[in-house]
């Protein structure tokens, strides 16, 4: 693990400008429907105490954190960024729950796990990113025991969106929805079975209040710190936002877009 010191030095670089390469460095991960749907997934998925549970794009570790805390689970949180997998260590030894969590650099579509190990696997608003969602769903499936539950909470197209949403929302967030169907076929495809179905819409207020519930306050400050800042500092970033304006409304993809929690049990 890299010192306090080089984690300094690293929030003073100008961050990777991506998606997930500018969440790093805010250390502000989210998800659809903040810890009221991490409830709801865990709930889904028979999650509570004694549980050996696997968090697949654990980001900076709240949900991790949060479960092992509050269901006295152990917690194993993989995620591809390096970045991400201190920042969650970071706030594991914050909370106390060191003893408790694991954090592993590792891709989704290649879980370095033997087979049958896990009771749950979760994974929340990653799949959508996934070059290919049907390996990842078949490695969350591989990597949970028999008679286990996999877990998603993911973006979903509502109804038909046109082009211009479509290219608008992979061009700022690189992710590729499913619709309701397409989702659950991806968990039935890996042989899940008893597959749950819930989906939500959403808008930017409710988006707003989430994130704020999801995250500690000082965290949330720090975030937007960094965010004002670069807009400052950075001349690229300021670039880079500017092409984030939607050609119309941002409003417009709450007409289509909502999310969807899929939850299905591996068979015995």
């Amino acid at each position: 693990m890299r010192s306090r010191k080089q984690l300094s030095q690293e929030e003073k670089a100008e961050p990777e400008l991506s998606y997930f390469g500018l969440q790093a460095y805010w250390g502000a991960t989210k998800h659809f429907g903040g810890l009221k749907t991490t409830r709801e997934l865990i709930e889904l998925c028979h999650i509570d105490e004694g549980k050996y549970v696997l968090d697949v794009g654990c980001g900076v570790g709240i949900t991790p954190c949060y479960i092992a805390k509050m269901y006295g689970c152990i917690v194993v949180g993989v995620d591809i960024s390096e970045r991400m997998v201190d920042m969650s260590n970071e706030r594991a030894k914050r909370e106390g729950v060191e003893d408790k969590v694991e954090f592993r650099i590792a891709d989704a579509q290649n879980l370095p796990f033997d087979d049958g190990l896990f009771d749950a696997v979760i994974s929340e608003s990653v799949t959508a990113f996934l070059e290919d969602k049907q390996r990842g769903v078949s490695e969350y499936v591989r990597v949970t025991k028999p008679g286990g539950y996999v877990g998603l909470n993911e973006g979903v197209w509502m109804k038909a969106p046109p082009s211009d949403v479509v290219e608008y929302h992979f061009r700022t967030t690189g992710a590729k929805p499913e619709t309701s169907d397409g989702w659950k076929e991806l968990l039935e495809g890996s042989g899940l079975t008893d597959v749950v179905v819930r989906t939500y819409k959403i808008n930017a207020l409710s988006m707003f209040v989430n994130e704020i519930r999801r995250f500690d306050f000082k965290d949330y400050l720090r975030a937007w710190y960094r965010f004002l800042s670069l807009c400052i500092v950075s001349s690229a970033f300021r670039r880079l936002i500017r092409g984030y304006l939607p050609p119309k409304s941002i409003f417009k993809i709450f007409e289509y877009l909502g999310y969807g929690l899929y939850v299905g049990r591996k068979y015995e």
